[in-house]
């Protein structure tokens, strides 16, 4: 039997909607950039058999780089599930 397509537009158009809204992907893009500056304040240079290198220990490097990218990936999951409101 053929499947009778005779619905409201508004239900076709509710069919075919994406669940994320371009707002969601423009958060979740704002939020991997923020990741992103998260491991790079984590990088740098290691010790080596050879000599230590003090800097592995620096703040930035055990502190603030992992709390930016914590916070990068908690704002991630509020990028995913943040749903617009739409004006009439």
């Amino acid at each position: 039997m053929k499947k009778n397509n005779t619905g409201n537009p508004s239900d076709q158009e509710k069919k075919n909607r994406f669940p994320l809204s371009p707002a969601n992907f423009a958060l979740m893009a704002a939020s991997a950039v923020i990741i992103v500056v998260g491991f790079m304040l984590m990088a740098g240079s290691g010790s080596t058999a050879e000599q230590f290198d003090p800097s592995i220990f620096d703040t930035r490097r055990i502190v603030i780089g992992p709390t930016i990218a914590l916070l990068g990936f908690l704002f991630m999951g509020y990028a995913i599930i943040h749903n617009p409101k739409k004006r009439k």
